[in-house]
Formats: structure tokens, C-alpha cells, sequence
């Protein structure tokens, strides 16, 4: 919910100019980039279970301070702690559900995962725009309240201990043609897909910077109508991505990652041919099929590429470029938008969509003749998952 809005109260509650903001956006991805790969490190070595708990509750104490700074330089000490504890969050979530779905189910049960996820954001969202016609801080006191709520869920809960034993790690070591595979950062086929992971996400974060500032400076559109087209983009993805990803799921990686990098370029650029709400509307339809395909894609290939042992560090590198793309996307739009205008920026839009495209269908398909089954530890408790 916030950081839909943050550049919105920055720039209308507290009077920072658009630049200033824009920089507030930039620091907020250098803390998602440093706060990924250690996420995923520390998924590899104390559980995603409780790197996930500390995120939400964590992150929820400074959601609940955020109002209180009003100075920027409090705003962007806030915005670093906020970043460094909210995005540890999302390696964790991503590493859980590579250990406990199939390889075949992969890209509908990371679509399941994101179904779970954006039935949240389907209100968040709307009720932000409803609340912040009413006071900004209202938007961060809710926020920070049901992160408390999730990360106490999560405390109170018992989960099984989904991690890789002694018995999965003898047998990875004997199907693999590398026993000692090479660490993430030196596998080529990671390399590659990271460099086309970059734009895409560059295009998808102009949704909570430039597209905001375009579509209620430039389009009149109101801050209510503008977190409606959130609801719109979670509408489709609750109803439609599950069954989408379970059609689909035969695709190669690199057909449905590309699909899904052409459609957010198509979809943000149409952006500078959009004149009222109903065109942008049109506009978010398009980059959410793209996201719809593309994001349960990525998590899967990226589970599929990855040694069992190290699957917490090569979602914590995806989430690092992801933090990259925050840092750069938002900053790098809003400058093009304010000195060069809409057009040029969405038309930039579609051309970093377009070189993704090509980059992912250069993608090496991964071998799941090589997949590791997980094996539960023998002293965790039963499992209830399907």
C-alpha cells in the first residue's frame, strides 16, 4: 500500500520536489540491493521461515515511524531501514516455495504464491487511494499494522522443517555432474537471464514512479482512479494466473519469459498513446498478462537452475537485480519524464521490453533429470501440504 504512494507523499504531503523524491526511490532499491543476497544467504543457513517472520514484523515497526519524519534527511534514513527490512522478506517467500513444489508444478504453484499475494493487493491499493484522500499517515499506519498481523501469524504458526538433509545433499552430489557446483554469480545461464530480469523490471517499477506522476499530473487522472487500476492489474491476476501458468506449463522457460518481457513493453509504451483513465486501463490489461507470464516464469527457472543447497542465494540474486532495477527504473523514469515528457519515456519503455524479449529467448533450457527431490529431515513434523 505505501509504496504505491510514497512518491505521491513525498511530493504532495511533504513538498519535495519531484527530484528529490525520485532519490528517495533510488536509495529505497540500494537497500533492496543490499538486503537480497544476504536475505538468501541466511535462507541457506537459518530457513526462509525465519527470515520471513523478522521481515513483516520488523518492517511493520518502521512503517508505523515512517510518518514521523518529516526532514529528508530522516526520510531517506527511514526509507534505507524500511527497504533493508521489507525487501529481506521476498528471497525468503521465493526460497520456501522452490523446496516444496514438484518441478512440473513449479510455475503454478509460484502463481498460486502470487495469488496469495495480490488478493491482498487487490484491496491495498484502493484503499490506499481512499486513504490517502484522507491523510497520508492513515496509509502507513494500516500498512504497518497488517504486516505486524502477517509477521504474528507466522510467529504463532508451526511449520515443518522444509530444508535440504544430509540424504537430499548425498544425492544431489551423486546425480550432479559437479559435485561442488560453481557459486551463483559464475553460472552463465544466471548471468544471462539476470541481464534480461534487469529491464523488465526497470519498465514494471515505472508503475509506482513515473506512471503515477503521469497519469494524475498529465492525465488529470485522481489518486482514488490510480489505485483503482491496481485493483484492475490483481483483479486479472487472481482470476486468471493460476489457470494461465497450469495451460502453460509445458512452455519452455524461454518462450514465457520472453511472451512476458514483449507484453511489458507493449504495455507501458502504449502508455504514451493513452488519454483518460479507460486508455491507461487498457494499457495496465496488457503489461499484466506480461507479468502474469513472466514472474511465475522467473521464479521457476530460476528454482529449476539452481542447486538444492544454494536455491536461497539465487533467489537472493534475482531479488538483488530486482532491488538494481528499483534503484534505476523510478529514478531514471521520473528524470526522463520531467526533462523529456511522457512519450519519450514510455516509448523507452517498449524498447528495454523489447530487448528483454530477446535476451530471454537466447535462455538454456535447465535439465530436470538432475532435480534433487526434497527429502523432509527425519525429525520434522508431518507435513498437511498437498
Amino acid at each position: 500500500m505505501v509504496l504505491a504512494f510514497l512518491v505521491l507523499y513525498l511530493t504532495r504531503s511533504l513538498g519535495f520536489s519531484v527530484r528529490a523524491a525520485a532519490n528517495v526511490l533510488f536509495l529505497y532499491g540500494a537497500g533492496a540491493l543490499v538486503a537480497a543476497p544476504v536475505s538468501g544467504f541466511l535462507c541457506d543457513r537459518w530457513g526462509p521461515i525465519r527470515i520471513m517472520r523478522g521481515s513483516l514484523l520488523l518492517s511493520g515497526v518502521a512503517l508505523l515511524v515512517f510518518p514521523l519524519a518529516k526532514s529528508l534527511p530522516l526520510v531517506i534514513l527511514l526509507t534505507l531501514a524500511l527497504s533493508l527490512l521489507a525487501e529481506a522478506f521476498r528471497p525468503a517467500n521465493l526460497t520456501i516455495f522452490g523446496d516444496l513444489v514438484r518441478p512440473e508444478q513449479r510455475k503454478a504453484g509460484f502463481a498460486l504464491n502470487r495469488l496469495a499475494i495480490n488478493l491482498g493487493m487487490s484491496v491495498g491499493p484502493a484503499a490506499g487511494g481512499f486513504l490517502a484522500t484522507l491523510s497520508f499517515r492513515l496509509l502507513f499506519l494500516v500498512n504497518g499494522l497488517t504486516s505486524l498481523a502477517a509477521g504474528a501469524i507466522l510467529a504463532a504458526a508451526s511449520f515443518p522443517r522444509h530444508r535440504h538433509g544430509e540424504y537430499a545433499e548425498e544425492l544431489e552430489a551423486a546425480v550432479s555432474p559437479l559435485a561442488h557446483p560453481p557459486r551463483g554469480y559464475r553460472d552463465p545461464r544466471l548471468l544471462l537471464f539476470l541481464a534480461g530480469v534487469l529491464p523488465v523490471a526497470m519498465v514494471l517499477f515505472q508503475h509506482i514512479a513515473g506512471m503515477s506522476v503521469f497519469l494524475v499530473r498529465d492525465l488529470h487522472v485522481s489518486a482514488a482512479a490510480y489505485g483503482l487500476l491496481f485493483t484492475l492489474n490483481c483483479f486479472l491476476i487472481v482470476f486468471l494466473e493460476v489457470p494461465l501458468n497450469i495451460a502453460t506449463a509445458h512452455w519452455p522457460h524461454r518462450r514465457t519469459l520472453a511472451l512476458g518481457a514483449l507484453l511489458f513493453g507493449v504495455g507501458f509504451g502504449a502508455l504514451a498513446f493513452a488519454w483518460n483513465f479507460w486508455s491507461a486501463a487498457a494499457t495496465v490489461v496488457v503489461w499484466t498478462f506480461g507479468e502474469m507470464f513472466f514472474f511465475p516464469g522467473m521464479a521457476a527457472y530460476l528454482t529449476d537452475i539452481a542447486p538444492a543447497r544454494r536455491r536461497g542465494e539465487y533467489m537472493g540474486l534475482s531479488q538483488m537485480v530486482m532491488g538494481l532495477a528499483f534503484m534505476l527504473g523510478p529514478w531514471a523514469g521520473m528524470l526522463v519524464l520531467d526533462r523529456f515528457g511522457g512519450k519519450t519515456l514510455w516509448m523507452g519503455a517498449f524498447l528495454l521490453g523489447l530487448g528483454a524479449a530477446l535476451l530471454m529467448s537466447r535462455l538454456e533450457e535447465p535439465r530436470h533429470a538432475a532435480e534433487t527431490p526434497v527429502v523432509p529431515s527425519p525429525t520434522a513434523a508431518p507435513s498437511t501440504e498437498p
